[in-house]
């Protein structure tokens, strides 16, 4: 049994190395989340002023709307869902391309939260294990009077707790605010491809 206890402690002080190069890689993937997630956040207020026209309920200025849009528009500055209102407008009498459309969206805006939603899940994950993991030694330390040891661990173990959880935050942060914004922006393809869908009909 002691062999084995041996064997475990070893292999769970060499992942200390791994877990906080891992807490640094997250740790700075999640600074750069959050500065492209302010730059979106003043990006979308420019988008919202060119996508008002959806919010009058009135058809004929939601078309003239689209089209200004699409005129406008330069290919490298359009977000999903500004591809997707131009693809919708520009795809009117296919109906099961303006479906196949609305549920590619759905499918990329899911991707883009999904680096969110890994800071969420492995920023505290790590953080967890780099705490316990100098805890072994740290209570040797303590059981042999090295009161340094034990202070140092201890010290690495706090510093992993509060690393997992800044990128847990910065995680959970930009996914509550993105998931609004995509569900509003699925909210608005939907009724732009029902109001053309009727219109083609008609």
């Amino acid at each position: 049994m002691e062999t084995i206890s041996n064997i475990l402690f070893w292999i769970s002080n060499g992942l200390l190395v791994p877990v906080v190069v891992l807490l640094l890689l997250f740790f700075v993937r999640a600074l750069v989340l959050a500065a492209g997630f302010f730059g979106e956040f003043f990006r979308r207020k420019t988008m919202l002023a060119r996508t008002d026209f959806l919010e009058s309920g009135a058809h004929e200025h939601v078309m003239e709307g689209l089209r200004t849009l699409t005129e406008q528009s330069a290919p490298d500055d359009r977000s999903l869902y500004l591809k997707a209102l131009i693809t919708l407008s520009a795809n009117v009498s296919n109906k099961p391309f303006c479906e196949r459309v609305v549920a590619n969206f759905e499918v990329d805006a899911a991707k883009e939260l999904s680096g969110s939603r890994l800071l969420v899940k492995l920023g505290p994950m790590l953080g967890l294990m780099g705490t316990l993991i100098p805890m072994g030694p740290a209570l040797v330390g303590l059981a042999t009077g090295d009161i340094s040891a034990m202070a140092y661990n201890m010290q690495v173990a706090f510093a992993t707790t509060v690393v997992g959880m800044v990128i847990a935050a910065i995680g959970v942060t930009t996914l509550q605010v993105r998931q609004r914004w995509y569900a509003r922006e699925l909210n608005n393809l939907e009724y732009v491809r029902q109001l053309l869908c009727h219109e083609n009909e008609e």
